[in-house]
Parts: structure tokens; C-alpha cells; sequence
């Protein structure tokens, strides 16, 4: 390398042969994931080589989450002998490079961030698995059918949470370094350097929202809204594990064998569930569908922004997952258009 190289002074401009390549050899040093096609559902997922990549997508059913937050992760595995008990932390370990991330999906780390990085204490597993990890982004030919990054202030081309960004043009991608990290993935001897730049307005917009501000939420606590809209909710909570940015979890422990084995997991849990929040003795407090509904939204766009100091930036990133998802067609944008429209 290039001791006087600087980021983002360069660009490399590359065919599809000389991605495949690169990709190729990631994989055989790393866990590579990409958008990979699995019984017909679009997924991130660890493929072996650049044949399994699913080339022509909006953007997989699930976000890179999982690879850094997943649904079910081992914090400790504990061994009873007799009178002794001994706790081991399972760490994550290996290499891993995600390719194909949407712009929606790497802001979605950040967000997720904020609490397991940025606060304290810092989550061990969460911080391994991100040090771990090098983001390779895709910028989007066209927003899906339920998109709304641009509202909430996304764009299909966003490159500043990835490590490298791909723009697909006539000739091949235009390749860019953002971060160190990425700088050290990237062959740059290998492929041709390209002056060209990036047009933003070539990547058109998604469906346009006005999303109330953060400071108007709290007006709208005490809406009957809220009770009405979740009539039809069925707390399934599929809308919290399609979300990029949906962190709550529960630790339980199982019990491995009949030999004094066991083990503390963390999974996924969701405000949405009845159950969430419940406290010792059984209560509740948020008995009804409506606060649980509520506290849904909120969560996206008051509390959170406000607790962990991300301004009028949201933790939705737009990316319209919950839109496809939810069986009964309770929708994000249809939640913050009414109540945009009221005074």
C-alpha cells in the first residue's frame, strides 16, 4: 500500500470478474455473508463462494443483524461437579466480512450501537462480533415497493457506517474505501483507479414521509389511537425480529444433559409480547396491546433518539421490513402519517 493513500482520495473502478475474485478470496480467509436464496427466501448467509450470491435484489427479508446480534447466542456454558461449579464465557470468534449490505441495514448497526458500544457497559459479545466484522456496502439501483430510508433520513447510497462502498455502474462497480478497515481489504494494486464520481440524484428517492419530530411524541401519548390501532395487532412481534434496530433480548438458562451441564442463552425478545416487562408477582405494566403497540413506536422515534442522544435522527431506518411482514397491515408509514396529520 500507498504509505501517503488517503481515504476516500481514491477509487477503483472494477468488473464483475474482479469482484467475483476478490470475493472468492475473502472467503477463504473469512466468513464471507451475502445475500444468498434459501428455499426461496433472500437471506444474509455465509456462502462459500461468489456462485451462491444472489446478484439481483431490493434487499434480503432480514437485516445483517443476525450476523452480529443473533436471534440465539451461548454467553456461558456452566459445569456442576459434585460441589464445584465452573462458568466459562463463550466468546465469538473468526473473521467475518458481510457483502451486499444496504445503506438502511449498516445505519441500523449504528443505531444498535449507541446502546451495546457506546454506553456502559459495553456488551462483550455484541463488541467482539462488531471488531470482528467488516461491512461491505451496495448502494441500492432503486428503493422497494415499501422503502422510506429518504424520510428518515437514509439514501439509497449512503456510504459513511460501511467499511467499503460499491456503486453499480455501466462499466462494472466503482469501489470506495470509507474506513481503515476497509482500506486493507481492498487489492488496490490489483484494479484500475477511476476518477469518477457519484451521482446521488441517479438513485432516485424513496416513498416520501413526514415523520413527526421528535418533540411532538409526547403530545400524542395519551391518544385513543393507539387502542385502535391495535385492534388488529396480533403481538406476534414479527414486526421486531424483521427490524434492523429491534435490541431487546431475555436470558434464560437450559439445562444441557443429566451430567450438571447447562447453559445461559440470550435471545430476541420484542415489547410487542405479552409477556415483556412482566415483573415478579405478575405484573404488568403494559397490560394492553395498545401500550405495548405504542411503546413500539415511541421507542423508534422518542425514546430512544432521546436516550442515547442521536438528535432528530430516528431508530427506524426506513427500511419498510415491518410494512412487508405484519399479517394484518400495520404499517410504519400509516402510523406516522396520521399522526403527522394531527394538531
Amino acid at each position: 500500500m500507498n504509505d501517503q493513500w488517503t481515504l476516500n482520495s481514491k477509487r477503483w473502478l472494477i468488473t464483475q470478474k474482479d469482484l467475483n475474485g476478490w470475493l472468492d478470496s475473502l472467503a477463504q480467509t473469512r466468513t464471507l455473508f451475502a445475500p444468498r436464496e434459501i428455499s426461496g427466501v433472500l437471506l444474509y448467509r455465509p456462502v462459500k463462494n461468489s456462485s451462491e450470491i444472489k446478484w439481483d435484489f431490493t434487499r434480503p427479508v432480514l437485516s445483517i443483524k443476525e450476523a452480529l446480534y443473533p436471534p440465539t447466542e451461548r454467553l456461558l456454558k456452566i459445569t456442576k461437579t459434585g460441589q464445584e461449579i465452573h462458568v466459562e464465557e463463550v466468546f465469538p470468534e473468526g473473521q467475518q466480512v458481510i457483502f451486499g449490505v444496504r445503506p438502511c441495514d449498516a445505519r441500523g448497526m449504528r443505531m444498535l450501537d449507541a446502546l451495546f458500544l457506546d454506553t456502559n457497559p459495553v456488551d462483550p459479545y455484541y463488541a467482539r462480533r462488531r471488531e470482528q466484522t467488516t461491512l461491505i456496502g451496495l448502494a441500492c439501483r432503486e428503493p422497494g415497493p415499501t422503502c422510506f430510508c429518504t424520510s428518515v433520513g437514509g439514501s439509497l447510497d449512503e456510504s459513511k457506517d460501511m467499511d467499503v462502498m460499491l456503486y453499480e455502474t455501466d462499466k462494472g462497480y466503482l469501489v470506495e474505501a470509507v474506513t481503515e478497515r476497509g482500506r486493507f481489504l481492498i487489492p488496490g494494486g490489483e484494479w484500475q483507479q477511476s476518477d469518477q464520481k457519484v451521482s446521488r440524484s441517479e438513485s432516485g428517492q424513496s416513498m416520501d414521509y413526514k415523520v413527526p419530530e421528535k418533540d411532538a411524541w409526547p403530545a400524542h401519548f395519551n391518544d385513543e389511537y393507539w387502542k385502535r390501532m391495535a385492534e388488529r395487532c396480533l403481538s406476534c412481534r414479527i414486526c421486531a425480529y424483521v427490524c434492523p434496530t429491534c435490541r431487546c433480548f431475555v436470558v434464560r438458562d437450559e439445562m444441557l444433559d443429566q451430567a450438571g451441564e447447562f447453559e445461559r442463552i440470550r435471545c430476541w425478545d420484542s415489547c410487542a409480547g405479552e409477556n415483556y416487562r412482566r415483573i415478579a408477582g405478575g405484573h404488568q405494566p403494559r397490560a394492553m396491546k395498545g401500550e405495548r403497540l405504542r411503546n413500539r413506536f415511541f421507542c423508534k422515534f422518542y425514546y430512544y433518539p432521546e436516550q442515547y442522544a442521536l438528535g432528530e435522527e430516528s431508530a427506524c431506518t426506513g427500511c419498510g421490513r415491518c410494512v412487508e411482514a405484519c399479517p394484518v397491515n400495520i404499517d410504519i408509514t400509516e402510523v406516522i402519517t396520521d399522526l403527522g396529520r394531527t394538531k
